[in-house]
């Protein structure tokens, strides 16, 4: 059980606080040596591995003069990777922070960002001219060159009437007009706002790229998810009612008053608690959902494990984060919402290890010692009895 890397305090020379607010979904900023330790821990081969595997998201995108900007999806086979051509392809692998604890790692040195805004971290391999294209994403993103060297050039705001490429699958750009271009190095970062074009081209053939992305779901999936979240608790016999209704000379009409009782209606649902009780499981809701295991564990086995203070850890999928409203305070873990003491609920989504005896210590009551329990038998929550130090979490 490796240690969690701390979140950064400085992007390079420039303080988060200051990063924040002055390039933060305002411009992009490239942050050369911003992690000077970090480098590629998985190899071309381990990535192209993660790519064979049915339950894992990946793509191929090959260019060529003949048919440009191809796309293949995953899962990808032996055969795929032995007919690409030398160059001008790339493989892109998501979530790998879910496979690879080190990546994992990585992921928590993002963490001065809440932990329901961010995403996974993509991984992308590809030899000299590889690339995806001229494009844009709709999130914040981060680039961390992790091996090799990619040339990045930064191009104009765009949305969603910007022309795009036909003949492909791929939304790559019409029109790019580079305003700054960089060569990424080993522990170089690239930070890219939401809407601004760039494009990534590899310069050798040991270029893997780490991407950082964050979840921004649209004003149409907040208002039809939440939505959707209401319906599930609203019973069918509640219905609009108009028992002061008067006779009308205008049938065809819908008056005033009629509107006035409708958004009445959805005032009183659109509640502060409402919302947070939403929002926390549709944030922390599993983008690639990992197949369920209970290991039912018995009260001498936890016992034995307090006694012996033994470390535990974040399932590295797994999503924390916690509410405090006016019921009190919510843990939501990959979709659920469970009450929870503050302290714990707190301990548990702001650091991704403890001591066992630690968690412990921070249930007030029955409710907390079950939940946390509960965790641990559904793998939420990992907990390693061979590891002899736990003191060095």
């Amino acid at each position: 059980m490796s240690s969690a890397s701390p979140a950064l305090a400085h992007l390079g020379s420039i303080p988060i606080s200051e990063f924040l607010s002055r390039y933060w979904q305002r411009e992009a900023v490239f942050l050369p040596q911003a992690l000077p330790d970090f480098s590629s821990p998985l190899s071309p081969d381990e990535l192209a591995g993660l790519a064979l595997e049915d339950e894992i998201e990946s793509r191929l995108v090959i260019d060529s003069d003949e048919a440009p900007w191809q796309l293949k999806t995953g899962p990808c086979t032996e055969q795929d990777f032995t007919r690409l051509p030398a160059e001008r392809w790339s493989l892109l692998v998501q979530a790998v922070d879910h496979w690879v604890p080190e990546v994992a790692d990585l992921l928590e040195r993002f963490r001065f960002i809440p932990n329901w805004r961010l995403d996974d971290v993509m991984v992308s391999y590809a030899p000299t001219g590889g690339s995806v294209g001229p494009h844009f994403d709709y999130y914040d993103v981060f680039l961390v060159q992790g091996a090799g060297c990619r040339e990045w050039q930064i191009g104009q705001a765009c949305d969603s009437t910007s022309e795009r490429v036909s003949g492909t699958e791929l939304n790559i750009l019409r029109d790019f007009t580079p305003s700054a271009t960089y060569i990424a190095k080993p522990g170089d970062v690239l930070y890219i706002p939401p809407g601004t074009a760039h494009w990534g081209t590899s310069l050798d053939d040991n270029c893997m790229t780490f991407s950082i992305g964050f979840r921004a779901p649209s004003e149409a999936d907040i208002i039809g998810e939440f939505g959707q979240y209401l319906c599930t608790s609203l019973s069918n016999d509640i219905r609009y009612r108009d028992p002061q209704i008067q006779a009308t000379q205008t049938p065809g009409a819908i008056d005033a008053e009629v509107v006035r009782q409708i958004v009445a209606t959805l005032s009183k649902h659109l509640t502060s608690d409402n919302v947070a009780q939403w929002f926390g499981r549709y944030m922390t809701e599993a983008k690639y959902p990992q197949e369920q295991h209970t290991t039912e564990i018995d009260a001498a086995t936890w016992q034995s494990w307090l006694a012996l203070d033994v470390p535990a850890e974040r399932e590295i999928a797994s999503r924390f984060c916690y509410v405090n409203d006016s019921a009190g305070t919510t843990l939501f873990v990959d979709g659920q919402g469970y009450p929870c003491s503050s302290a714990l609920a707190e301990a548990l989504s702001n650091r991704r290890q403890w001591a066992l005896t630690e968690l412990d210590a921070l249930c007030q009551n029955d409710t907390d010692t079950q939940l946390l329990r509960q965790l641990a038998e559904e793998n939420k929550i990992v907990i390693d009895p061979t590891e002899e130090d736990p003191d060095e979490l």
